[in-house]
């Protein structure tokens, strides 16, 4: 019983909360309402829709690596090849008794495509294990 009533007070004042709404809509002046989606139509900008292989975006990219000499110059030079810079990078020392250690870098900006093949190469080398994680990064204007 407990839950029927819950449920007819939640449903309850969803109802107000949209007579609320819908009354604050019709009585305030038009000028100075929140507009539909939160944003005004003279701001939008015509933008094209591009396909995902010519998106130009900053990547965040995270990979567990072999501790040993030459493992980064090997990624490095993978990104390289494929014209990507490293902005930032991060590789702490192995826990004790642990082999591998996690890689972290910050690339500048290039094209999806670019960083697809680089990944490719870079997620084949043997001291690389398992995929590479990548998180796209705006840098908003």
């Amino acid at each position: 019983m407990s839950y029927q009533r819950s449920a007819r007070s939640t449903t309850a004042s969803a109802v107000v909360a949209d007579i609320i709404d819908v009354t604050r809509t019709l009585t305030t002046d038009p000028e100075n309402r929140v507009p539909h989606l939160a944003f005004q139509p003279g701001e939008l900008s015509d933008m094209p829709v591009l396909p995902m292989d010519d998106v130009v975006t900053a990547y965040y990219l995270r990979m567990t690596v072999d501790d040993r000499p030459g493992v980064l110059a090997a990624v490095s030079g993978i990104l390289s090849q494929h014209g990507i810079s490293i902005e930032a990078m991060q590789q702490k020392e192995p826990e004790e008794g642990e082999t591998q250690v996690p890689l972290v870098m910050l690339t500048q900006s290039v094209r999806e495509s670019q960083m697809t093949a680089a990944l490719s190469g870079i997620e084949a080398l043997d001291s690389v294990a398992g995929e590479v994680t990548r998180i796209r990064v705006e840098h908003l204007n």
